[in-house]
């Protein structure tokens, strides 16, 4: 009887181990597509810009910045759609 309980436990912690891998891999997902995520890279890119067109003398260095931050941010909302399409095409073509 002890052989059968040792294996009930080995896959008790192996589930256990999926179970803590599958809730990890859920909130980094979630963190990929978060408005936070988002939000702070357009952050980043937008002061990045700003201060590369001020140190270049640029007239409205901080007006200029917006065109790649909202590329940015459409690239982010469109990404998922393409990927949807994209991962169904790669099904298709594989089945």
């Amino acid at each position: 009887m002890d052989l059968m309980d040792d294996r009930i436990e080995q896959l008790s912690r192996a589930v256990e181990r999926i179970e803590e891998r599958n809730a990890r891999v859920e909130a980094e997902k979630a963190w990929e597509t978060s408005f936070a995520r988002i939000s702070i890279i357009s952050l980043i890119i937008y002061l990045g810009v700003g201060l590369m067109l001020i140190s270049l003398k640029v007239k409205l260095p901080f007006l200029n910045p917006l065109i790649p931050v909202f590329g940015y941010i459409l690239s982010m909302q469109t990404l998922p759609v393409i990927k949807k399409r994209w991962i169904a095409s790669f099904k298709k073509r594989n089945s």
